[in-house]
């Protein structure tokens, strides 16, 4: 977001500030050779399945260095050799592609499982609905996790559904429907239940993480749709914290180990923007480098 603002990433921006606890849960799980496909708001994602943090911030700032050489920049932010399929800037549109890749998975006899990410919007769309329904009469291993925000896109939930709980829809499919809280824990275990049944060819499933979204659809919007007092409640919910508060009372790590796993990834991060800085831009000559008919 800081870099942004300052003008040096072009394009739009969709962070996940608020959401890391789904990321850290689900990729826990998954292997290299598993795939995945995100929305707009993925990089806790891409960060989370082990993509390089260099290239990919060299991405997000459309430099030659970058995993697709800047072309992709944020909203379609990929890494095949880790399985990140990429982002999906259409609302829905990453869903059938995932379940392509869990058809694949199928077919080849591989034990590979396929994961799609989501928000409650794209619950309504007919992507959702025909990718839930094949995936569930053809058992392919295919995760849908959406997250529930409670916002598609500046649209309330309650606007655009008459049900709060998106994981009541995996009824209509004849699969597996969890919800779980913005909990890391709790969503390790959902997903980790989830993802053996997938690998022992067991199926599909549906998990709603409900979430809360700290800032606006994209950097820079400004919320006249969402009260001060609703911002303030998720800022209260911060998943970071609160994991951070059980690890301490658990007496798993100390205040002194947390700072330093902090300053790491402070470092880690500057390090990673330096680096996005220093990288040239694609030659103008390249810009049809890629393209095929």
């Amino acid at each position: 977001m800081e870099v942004f603002a300052a003008g040096e990433i072009p394009g739009f921006l969709h962070v996940s500030v608020g959401q890391e606890a789904a990321p850290v849960g689900l990729c826990a799980h998954l292997r290299d050779d598993d795939y995945i496909g995100t929305t707009h708001r993925g990089h806790g994602y891409a960060i989370a399945k082990g993509i390089d943090l260099k290239r990919a911030m060299a991405e997000l700032f459309g430099k030659k260095q970058g995993f697709c050489m800047g072309r992709s920049g944020s909203m379609h932010l990929a890494d095949m050799t880790k399985g990140i399929m990429g982002a999906n800037g259409i609302v829905g549109g990453g869903i059938p592609i995932v379940t392509g890749a869990g058809f694949a998975a199928r077919y080849r006899g591989t034990d590979q499982v396929a994961v799609a990410t989501f928000g409650d919007g794209a619950a309504n769309q007919g992507t959702f609905h025909e990718s839930l329904n094949i995936a569930s009469v053809m058992n392919l291993p295919v995760l849908f996790i959406c997250e529930n925000n409670g916002w598609a896109e500046f649209s309330s939930i309650r606007t655009h559904s008459k049900i709060e709980d998106i994981a009541n829809r995996a009824a209509a499919y004849g699969i597996p429907g969890i919800i779980t809280e913005n909990d890391v824990l709790e969503i390790h275990d959902a997903v980790g239940e989830a993802v053996v049944r997938a690998r022992n060819g067991g199926g599909p499933t549906l998990i709603e993480v409900k979430c809360d979204r700290w800032h606006g659809h994209y950097v820079g919007d400004a919320q006249k749709y969402r009260n001060r007092e609703n911002i303030e409640a998720a800022m209260g919910k911060d998943c970071i914290k609160n994991f951070e508060r059980l690890l301490l009372a658990r007496k798993i790590l100390t205040k002194r180990e947390i700072d330093g796993i902090e300053e790491e990834i402070r470092s880690e991060l500057a390090e990673a923007v330096d680096f996005a800085r220093s990288c040239p831009f694609p030659d103008p000559s390249e810009m049809m480098d890629g393209l095929y008919a």
